[in-house]
């Protein structure tokens, strides 16, 4: 018997001493070495900043950026200890005092409020390696496994080091790593920034990422807060008076979580692409693996955020007003059973079907919200939405400045910017450089009169009041935005040499052959749009927008830096000198003027409204030298429309998107001089009276005049013949020389 006793004994001895062995010897996982935990490298998240130096966004598989221990304010560091290990400071790695407390109180007493035991050294280790599951051993053999890494640890770093990398490397729930990543999601502002009552809440989130979370549980990570403050209080780092009054503080929430809801969600997907694709480059060019998401790299973009931040609160302002006018519409009578119509279609076509309520999210512009209401209900709240695209690039670069492709992209995510719509009247400045590079000149007369089109459909255009007679100099019917000379352009000029131009800009799709083209019935998307507003305000060269300036490591190490130059020359400087005349006149005094009067913009700007069918589409195309911005403004569907040109016009529905955004630049003097600059004509506009009541002598003389379109056609085609021969005779080079 007594021989049994001693054999239990000592197999009660051997046993925890063999299964530390196994532990420590690596059956269940390797441990790391003092030279592996001396060369710990954590993925960070690339950071994007603005052009104006303002953080806009993350790339990250784990979202944290590293800060050094130097940029912790002293109350974040205290809390952290007075809460998580008041003896950090004393022990090596294992607070023998605490473990026995768990042992005793925990395992011996199952008091489950006397808390873990591990110090931040042990959670640390918890940290970079994580746990596996071993069946009934996976605790003990956890916590054997960290004890051992935090001794290991201890030994290879001083306790600041030890700080510096929990604090880098702890989660604080929503997938967000590091207390810098933290303090910019709950606090809006880096971490050297912290007041000690929003250092105390990010320590108490630590607890329990979820249930303490200061968004989603705000009394909760109230009274958690109170409690690390309180520890504090006794650590002997607060006193009674500081820590009464810190309990007192709301928490002062300042939720940003810029990936999906920041200022920028929409143009980050295009620099995500962008740097992808350049960091794919840089590997192959120098055998380096950088990877956007792991590497921590700085990413400085094109994007200018006073500019953005501006065109985000003018949309806001602009199409709440104007959403609630749309809405009122299709509240009752005709345009409320078309609406049913329209939503009964939408969901046979998904095949959805039932009127059960049920929470459904939706965009509004107090927010978005999740009512009960049924999916045909759902179906027409989205039908009735008012989606905008805005673009603005620098016609002299090609740098982007400003995209905003939607009114929110986590319930919109389609971007509007390179949505392509019929251009309506932003096509006829088009149409008119076509002319003039096939020898229009701007006095040229435009006849006012309904043309002959009985070959089209018998098809009767019309302008917008419905007046017709006379002829019009071409600089009056782009102020006036007159159909009926634009169609009497087209046909004189033909389809060959207005299709030649339109391909020089690279426009994605074809340009329909016939009349109707005259008055936008091409399509094309805002940043395609804008390429051909670039040319003009650059007196005539052809841009590739752009959206990242340079891409920096970590450590400081330029990868990339973008080297811009002009690309060819796609209109000649007399022309584009021309039509920014003529379309100056369309701001001072053309279907643009409420930007003088309404708007009190002084700025030289020249610019072109556009109307589409039944008011599906609204467009506003302006620019200045310095600046060019496109806005487009329509429903998801073309069917959901304004009845009234009252609020459905190009000046009226898109137009107020640029007012609004150019006047806050306008009282911003460094936006000011960036983004607004006078035009420098080299050509003078021909004076020439707007209008005329043409004689019989016009009329005859007319007869005899050559007409520049018949000419234009044929030399259209032999210049495309002469780009073809160019074309190949450049690729046999390429093949006898290479590049």
């Amino acid at each position: 018997m007594r021989r049994l006793i001693v054999y239990i004994v000592v197999a009660l001895i051997l046993l925890p001493l063999a299964f530390l062995a196994a532990v420590y010897g690596g059956l269940f996982g390797a441990l790391p070495s003092q030279e592996e935990l001396a060369n710990i490298r954590q993925q960070q998240a690339s950071l994007v900043y603005s052009t104006d130096a303002r953080l806009i966004g993350k790339f990250f598989a784990q979202n944290r950026t590293n800060i050094a221990f130097e940029d912790f304010p002293e109350v974040l560091v205290q809390a952290l200890v007075a809460t998580e290990d008041a003896r950090f400071f004393e022990h090596e790695g294992v607070d023998v005092r605490a473990t026995l407390r768990v042992l005793f109180k925990s395992v011996l007493l199952g008091d489950k409020s006397a808390g873990g035991g591990s110090t931040l050294s042990q959670q640390l280790a918890k940290n970079l390696y994580g746990r596996k599951s071993y069946g009934r051993l996976s605790m003990p053999v956890a916590k054997i496994r960290e004890i051992i890494i935090a001794r290991r640890l201890e030994e290879v770093y001083s306790k600041e080091a030890l700080l510096e990398l929990y604090l880098n490397t702890v989660p604080f729930g929503e997938d967000v790593y590091g207390v810098e990543a933290a303090a910019m999601r709950f606090f809006g502002q880096g971490a050297s920034k912290l007041n000690v009552v929003q250092a105390a809440t990010l320590v108490g989130l630590l607890k329990a990422n979820t249930a303490y979370n200061p968004r989603l549980y705000p009394e909760k990570a109230l009274d958690r807060r109170n409690v690390v403050l309180r520890q504090m209080e006794k650590a002997g780092y607060l006193t009674a008076e500081a820590r009464m009054k810190a309990s007192e503080q709301p928490i002062g929430l300042s939720y940003t979580h810029p990936e999906t809801d920041g200022p920028a969600a929409y143009f980050l997907v295009l620099v995500k692409q962008e740097a992808n694709r350049l960091l794919d480059s840089i590997n192959a060019a120098t055998g380096s693996d950088w990877q956007l998401e792991r590497d921590g790299l700085r990413i400085r973009t094109s994007l200018h955020a006073g500019l953005q931040q501006a065109a985000l609160v003018a949309q806001k302002k602009h199409l709440q007003r104007m959403q609630e006018l749309l809405n009122q519409q299709y509240r009752s009578g005709a345009s409320a059973r078309n609406l049913h119509k329209y939503a009964v279609q939408e969901l046979k076509r998904a095949g959805v079907t039932g009127d059960q309520k049920a929470p459904r999210t939706i965009f509004t512009w107090e927010g978005v919200k999740s009512p009960e209401i049924t999916a045909l209900d759902s179906a027409k709240h989205s039908l009735q939405l008012l989606h905008a695209g805005m673009l603005a690039l620098d016609p002299r670069t090609g740098a982007i400045r400003l995209w905003s492709g939607g009114i929110d992209f986590r319930t919109q995510p389609f971007d509007q910017v390179l949505a392509r719509r019929q251009l309506a009247s932003t096509f006829k400045p088009i149409l008119f450089a076509a002319a003039l590079e096939n020898g229009f000149e701007p006095c040229h007369w435009l006849s006012n009169n309904a043309a002959d089109l009985k070959s089209y459909e018998d098809w009767k255009p019309a302008n917008y009041d419905g007046q017709s007679g006379g002829e019009y100099s071409f600089a009056a019917v782009l102020r006036k935005s007159l159909n009926l000379p634009s169609v009497q352009l087209y046909q004189q000029l033909g389809y060959g040499a207005l299709n030649q131009v339109w391909k020089s800009f690279g426009f994605a799709r074809d340009l329909p052959d016939g009349p109707a083209v005259a008055l936008g019935a091409g399509e094309g998307s805002v940043y395609e749009l804008a390429q051909f507003y670039a040319a003009l305000a650059n007196g005539g060269q052809k841009i590739t927008p752009y959206t990242i300036e340079s891409i920096e490591s970590a450590q400081g190490e330029e990868l990339y830096r973008h080297r811009g130059h002009m690309g060819e020359r796609v209109l000649s400087l007399q022309t584009t000198d021309y039509l920014n005349a003529m379309l100056q006149q369309v701001v001072d005094s053309g279907t643009a003027a409420s930007l003088r009067g309404k708007f009190g913009i002084r700025q030289a700007l020249a610019g072109k409204t556009g109307s589409s069918q039944d008011y599906a589409d609204a467009w506003f195309a302006g620019y200045s030298p310095a600046l060019v911005l496109v806005s487009r403004v329509g429903a998801a569907k073309p069917t959901i429309h304004f009845n009234s040109g009252a609020y459905g016009t190009g000046s009226a529905l898109a137009l107020p998107l640029f007012g609004h955004t150019m006047a806050v630049v306008q009282a911003n003097s460094s936006m000011r001089s960036q983004f607004f600059a006078p035009f420098a004509n080299s050509y003078a506009l021909p004076l020439c009276k707007d209008y005329r009541e043409p004689t019989l002598v016009d009329e005859f003389l007319d007869i005899f005049k050559p007409k520049p379109g018949r000419k234009t056609e044929k030399a259209a085609e032999k210049e495309q013949k002469k780009a073809e021969r160019k074309e190949k005779r450049k690729n046999l080079f390429k093949k006898l020389f290479g590049e």
